[in-house]
Order: structure tokens, then C-alpha cells, then sequence
């Protein structure tokens, strides 16, 4: 179906050019991209019409009563596998923090971070800054934060060395051979949102775009950073132009995505998920299709899991027809006390979907590390 699916849009959008898109070899927005940022973005970008790639947030840093144990993650207790590609957090990194916005502390983040590219699995980051105009979390939507760290904005020589401390942070990523480690760059996600300073309610277009391209130039050109392939992310969108209403520009993006959660387990929430997302994932690819981009589902999932068939009765059938690269379930924190819950999104031993989660690994058009492995996805 994917082959069938993604022929369809571009014959539909872009006939002429068809042929030449499957002759033209992917390649990184950034001009100077290292060897294996350019390998990681090619393969993925071709593996995507024939698999999906699972991943998941923290997965190697904690999971369900339990934290930090060395080669441990709840995926692995189930399956004997870990996810294909792994979700880390920075946020904190701009302050100094010894640790992120998580708990997880980043030297123990970047270990994670070398062993999973050693084993061949891909590596995805995001970052919740914080607001720089008031000193508040990212959740703090003081309107006019994304304009106060623009060239001649009070703060923009501070959002500077914030990105100096992400550089330091990215730089010291390196292989066995001192090589640059490449990674899916995921800054200000979710902009369509109405909840983090950088969303659309507190920011203009045009303001996003400007900071888009002055963080992407700045990694770029004045840190020297070649190994990140650049994650557009939106939420929830309507239509094609809400979703492009903030994108920069093909040379300062590789990869579109957006993020959608299931709230609720009742049929009506279940229907509008699968709908929903069915509906976004269409409008997503043929996006991508024209842009000549890698498309995928960046984050996802249900909290603590109640449907003991949400794997394979709801995941998989609203997004097996797209050629998404990877799909991303959030991380495994467990019990939360001061909210009184489960906050987790992936299965661990004796969870209620942990059958179906089974079924679901089974399945050939899904790659968890050892068949990402096989894929050598970095050669």
C-alpha cells in the first residue's frame, strides 16, 4: 500500500516530476552536512514507503518502577528489543543544568544517546526552553517571548548562549572515531498549539519563521553544526496552509511532522483519534511528497494504555497506509504522585496492551532496533 500510496500523490501533485523523484537521491537542507547525517536522512527517507520505525521517549533512562538500570527499557522487558529510534529532552540544557526538565541527567543522556547510535537505532531531540523574556518554564505564553530573542530583541544575546550551550551539548556526541553523531533536531515543536511561548497564540508567522531560520543559520554557521537534520513539528492542523503557515523554508527543514494524542477511551475519542490523524497523516504526506521531504508522526499515544488492542486495533490501522518514517510514543514516567496517575504511553511487563504489543512487534512492516540494526541505516 505505501509504494501505491505515495506514486498516488506525487502522479496526482507533481506527474512530471515522478520519475525524477525516485531518481533523485535525498538530500540534507544543509549544504555542508556531515557523511552520516546524509547516509541517516537517505535511509530513513527510503526506508519509509515500505516500514515504520517504533520510538520512544526516555525509553533507556526509566521506565515503570525503575530508573537508570544499565541496558534496561520496558520495551525490552516485553519484547526482547529496544525502539528503532530513541527520544531525548534538553530542556534545561540552556540554563547549565546538570539535569533536564525530566530528571534525566545529560551525562548520563549523552551515554544513551552513543550506545543507541552504536547499536544502530536513530536519535531524535527536542527542546523545552525555557521563556527567556520572563525566566517562566516553556509553558509560560507570554506573548512577545519569540520577538524579544530575534536580532535587536532584549534577549537576544541570551537566547546566543543558549544555543551555545545546545552546541557544547550536540558536539560532544561523538562515535568511537570522534565523528559527529547525526540527529533529528526537534526545536519549538508543536507551534500550532496554544501552550508553549513559541506556539501560535504568542507569536506571529512571520516572528516563527525569523527564529526558525536565525536558529537553524546560527547552529549552522556560527557553531559549525552539520550532523542535524532539522524536525518542522507541528500540533493539531486543519488544512495545508495551517500547517505550512509557520515553515521557514526547505533549506532550514528536513523532515515535517506533527504530534497527536488519543484522550480517552470511550468509541467516540477512539473514532475522532483514528479520523483525526488519518486525515492529518493524508494532508502530511502529500505535503512532504511535493517537498521532496521524510514525513513522521513525532509523538503520539494513550495514556496508561487502557485498550488491551490500541497497538494493533487502533495505531497501526490509522497509520499503516502512510509512508511515515517513524512513530514515536511518549515517554514511560509511571506513577505520577502530585497528580494522583499513571503517566506513561509505552507497554512494560503485564501491562494490559502487552499482547498486543507483541502481535504488533511481529508484524514485518514494523522495525524495532534489531531489524533498524540489519538496516544499517548510518551506511
Amino acid at each position: 500500500m505505501r509504494n501505491i500510496f505515495r506514486c498516488f500523490v506525487v502522479f496526482i501533485l507533481i506527474q512530471p516530476n515522478c520519475l525524477q523523484k525516485k531518481a533523485v537521491a535525498q538530500a540534507c537542507s544543509d549544504k555542508s552536512a556531515t557523511a552520516a547525517a546524509q547516509k541517516l536522512y537517505k535511509n530513513l527517507f527510503a526506508l519509509q514507503d515500505k516500514y515504520t520505525i517504533f520510538g520512544q521517549q526516555d525509553a533507556l533512562a526509566y521506565g515503570v518502577g525503575w530508573r537508570y538500570i544499565a541496558g534496561q527499557s520496558d520495551v525490552k522487558l516485553v519484547v526482547d528489543d529496544n525502539p528503532g529510534v530513541y527520544g531525548w529532552d534538553i530542556g534545561g540544557i540552556e540554563l547549565g543544568d546538570k539535569k533536564n526538565l525530566d530528571s534525566v541527567p545529560f551525562n548520563l543522556m549523552k551515554e544513551y544517546i552513543i550506545g543507541g547510535y552504536e547499536r544502530g537505532a536513530a536519535v531524535t531531540i527536542s527542546w523545552h526552553a525555557r521563556n527567556p523574556l520572563t525566566g517562566g518554564n516553556s509553558w509560560d505564553t507570554t506573548h512577545g517571548t519569540v520577538r524579544s530573542i530575534l536580532p535587536g530583541g532584549t534577549k537576544h544575546d541570551l537566547y546566543k548562549t543558549w544555543l551555545d550551550k545546545v552546541a557544547g551539548f550536540m558536539n560532544d556526541l561523538k562515535d568511537k572515531n570522534g565523528e559527529s553523531i547525526p540527529i533529528l533536531f526537534r526545536p519549538f515543536h508543536e507551534m500550532t498549539g496554544n501552550w508553549f511561548w513559541w506556539c501560535k497564540n504568542a507569536s506571529t508567522p512571520d516572528e516563527f519563521k525569523a527564529v526558525w531560520r536565525f536558529t537553524v543559520n546560527y547552529l549552522r554557521t556560527e557553531k559549525k553544526l552539520h550532523q542535524l537534520i532539522y524536525v518542522y513539528n507541528t500540533a493539531d492542523f486543519k488544512n495545508e496552509a495551517e500547517f505550512l503557515a509557520c515553515y521557514a523554508g526547505d533549506d532550514v527543514a528536513d523532515v515535517l511532522s506533527f504530534d497527536l494524542y488519543q484522550h480517552g477511551v470511550e468509541e467516540a475519542s477512539r473514532t475522532y483519534f483514528v479520523n483525526n490523524l488519518s486525515r492529518q497523516l493524508d494532508l502530511l504526506c502529500k505535503i512532504a511528497a511535493t517537498k521532496n521531504k521524510m514525513a513522521t508522526l513525532a509523538e503520539t499515544g494513550l495514556e496508561a494504555i487502557p485498550d488491551p488492542t490500541w497497538w494493533t486495533g487502533t495505531l497501526w490501522p490509522a497509520i499503516k497506509d502512510y509512508p511515515i518514517s517513524y512513530v514515536l510514543v511518549w515517554r514511560n514516567h509511571g506513577f505520577m504522585k502530585q497528580e494522583n496517575k499513571m503517566h506513561y504511553y509505552g507497554v512494560y511487563p503485564g501491562q494490559a496492551s502487552e499482547a498486543d504489543f507483541k502481535k504488533w512487534y511481529s508484524f514485518p512492516q514494523v522495525l524495532f532496533e534489531k531489524k533498524i540494526k540489519k538496516q544499517n541505516i548510518y551506511k
